[in-house]
Formats: C-alpha cells, structure tokens, sequence
C-alpha cells in the first residue's frame, strides 16, 4: 500500500471475482485486466468516490463496503437512484456522455478497483467473453434503473418495501452472506429517497412488518421471518389478505361459576323407617 491508501490488484485473488468477471477467463486474460486496475482506492464513511458533472475516466468495481448513488430531481429533491456492494461497477452511467449524472457516497468505509476505461475498451474487444459480461453488466443497469421507475410508478408502499428487503437479501446470499438476516447499511432517510416514501412511511412500514410477524427488527439489523408473506405482498397481494405469522388469541370464553347446591340431609328415623 502507499501513502494515499492505494494497493496493488490481483483480480484472481478477490472474494468477488465470480461476481465481477465473467466465468471461463483464462490466465492469460486474467493477466491482462489485472494490468490495466491501476490501484484499490480507499473511500471513507460519507466520502464522494465521484460527483454529478465530473468528468468520465475510470469505472469503478467495489471490493468491500457499499454505496448509494445520488441525484437531484426536477422538483429540486435528493433522489437516490441505487445501492451498489460488493462486487459491482460504478460508473457506467458516465459512458454515453463523458460525465458522471450522479454522486456515488459511500455508506460505509468501502474499497473500489479502479479501472480506466480508455483501457478496458480495447481489452473487451480483444477478449470475447469479457465483452459478453460487460454487455450482460451494462443489462443489469438497465433493468436496475427500470426497477427504480417502477418504485416510483403506481406501487403500493408496502409493495415496494417487500419488493427491497427481498432483494436485498438475495443479494447479500449471492455474496456468501445470510439472505434472511442482515444489516441495514443505508440510512432509513436513504431508503425513503430511493423507494419514493417519507422517513416517517418508511419507519411505519418497518413497525407493521415487525407487527405482522414477517421481520425482525433491532436497530438496523432485519431479520426476514416470513419470506412467504414478504413475496406474497411483492407480488401485489393487499397486506390484509396475508395471514400474519403472528397467531391470534383464541378468544377465552368466561364461565359463570354454578353456585354450589345445599345438600340434602335425611334425618336417621326416616332412614331407618324406610
């Protein structure tokens, strides 16, 4: 590592390779990428690793830690646009214009590996199976930024709060850590710009989920308990017609207490004369 916390890159020896590179990449090949990744940058807590209307240089792929990417809308408002872990690019939002649309801040103390796309231009043309996966990348963001329009179109808040603890654990499953059990890294403010809610929907939201049974909830730690009902909702299924995991008291029906009968007592002569 030198002084300004940059450290020499072997992409072969990541964590996240199966997520950043494309499978069936000879050694070769490998060579080559990890020539062009000039350095791992470190990014602080609340940093700007690029700004809206910098200019277009590198890509990014992050080794650790997690982002948001930010805009400013018409009506003047902070919208975040995405939240981009490990393993994947930042950055290609620049490509067709030469300048970035939007800021990336890192959530937490983060890594990238910063590869210059003057470089990795001529590289994916050299090599067919990167350019597939650069292609299949360019997809993902496409469908990513399709995802957050339709956040903001005519779904219900509870739907689109399902729709993103789910995909978020599938995420962090696909990364080799729990899918059912993890920790909210962005701020609720955050999640509220990005699903199109107020802070106070997002923090309702999360208290009926944790009401109904179907999370745990401490702090920022989320436990998905019921993924059924989760999807259910997701899939646009009213919140009132999923049976919560939460069971009902069965009502206790109160008994009137029978007073108790005077006994009958036979006098010993009328016994005996019987």
């Amino acid at each position: 590592m030198d002084n300004h916390g940059q450290q020499s890159v072997k992409c072969s020896h990541c964590a996240f390779k199966a997520l950043c590179l494309p499978s069936g990449l000879d050694d070769a090949s490998m060579e080559q990428l990890n020539s062009i990744i000039v350095r791992r940058r470190r990014v602080a807590k609340d940093e700007q690793l690029y700004r809206a209307g910098q200019a277009f240089g590198s890509m990014y792929a992050v080794h650790f830690g997690e982002f948001k990417t930010t805009q400013v809308n018409r009506r003047g408002a902070l919208q975040v646009t995405g939240f981009l872990m490990a393993g994947e690019l930042l950055g290609m939002d620049a490509i067709a214009t030469g300048a970035h649309a939007c800021d990336a801040v890192a959530l937490e103390d983060s890594e990238v590996c910063e590869i210059p796309y003057s470089q990795l231009g001529p590289l994916i043309g050299r090599i067919p199976v990167l350019m597939q996966h650069f292609h299949r990348l360019m997809s993902q963001e496409i469908l990513r930024e399709q995802s957050v329009m339709l956040f903001l179109g005519n779904i219900r808040a509870d739907q689109r709060m399902a729709m993103f603890l789910l995909s978020l654990g599938k995420r962090y499953a696909a990364r080799g850590f729990s899918g059912s059990r993890y920790q909210l890294r962005m701020s609720r403010e955050d999640i509220g710009a990005y699903l199109g809610l107020t802070i106070e929907s997002v923090s309702r939201l999360l208290v009926k989920f944790r009401n109904n049974g179907w999370i745990k909830l401490q702090q920022r730690e989320v436990e998905l308990l019921d993924r059924t009902s989760l999807e259910a909702l997701a899939a646009g299924v009213e919140a009132d017609d999923i049976e919560t995991s939460t069971p009902a008291r069965t009502p206790v029906r109160k008994v009137k207490p029978i007073a108790p009968q005077p006994s009958r007592v036979i006098p010993i002569h009328a016994a005996v004369a019987a």
